[in-house]
């Protein structure tokens, strides 16, 4: 298996060297927005501590990922009264990750609403709005 990559994106966002628009945050996990969102709404929630996916996590690190996906989950079904949630985990590049620093994706989802599909950039604007509206159903 190869190695932790420190220079990751997403090892840059928790280090502040690249912005993000930040939803939640506790000692073991940091939540925020994707900026390629499939659906409105869609949040990505990680590890604090090094780990490249779930299969060199620790126990540790995978209950506190998943007690804020949880968390997460409940938020984006009020913020955007979603009728479900899709979680996506992927691990390696033949599993679909791109990203190698741990991470869950919560979408919320309205039933006959099909996902959109990948890598379109969303507006920093509507990041923000689509923020606070999770921020303010998590208070």
């Amino acid at each position: 298996m190869t190695r932790y990559d420190p220079d990751n994106i997403f090892a840059k966002i928790l280090n502040g060297d690249l912005p993000s628009e930040r939803v939640y945050e506790d000692d073991d996990t940091v939540a925020f927005m994707d900026i390629m969102p499939r659906a409105d709404g869609h949040v990505l929630i990680i590890p604090r501590s090094r780990a490249r996916n779930i299969l060199d996590a620790t126990p540790q690190q995978l209950a506190a990922c998943m007690a804020s996906v949880q968390k997460l989950s409940h938020a984006v079904m009020a913020a955007f009264e979603a009728d479900g949630v899709t979680l996506q985990q992927f691990n390696e590049a033949a599993g679909g990750q791109e990203v190698f620093h741990l991470h869950f994706h919560v979408l919320p989802r309205h039933a006959g609403v099909s996902l959109r599909p990948p890598g379109t950039m969303e507006d920093r604007d509507v990041l923000a709005a689509n923020a606070a509206k999770i921020r303010a159903a998590l208070a």
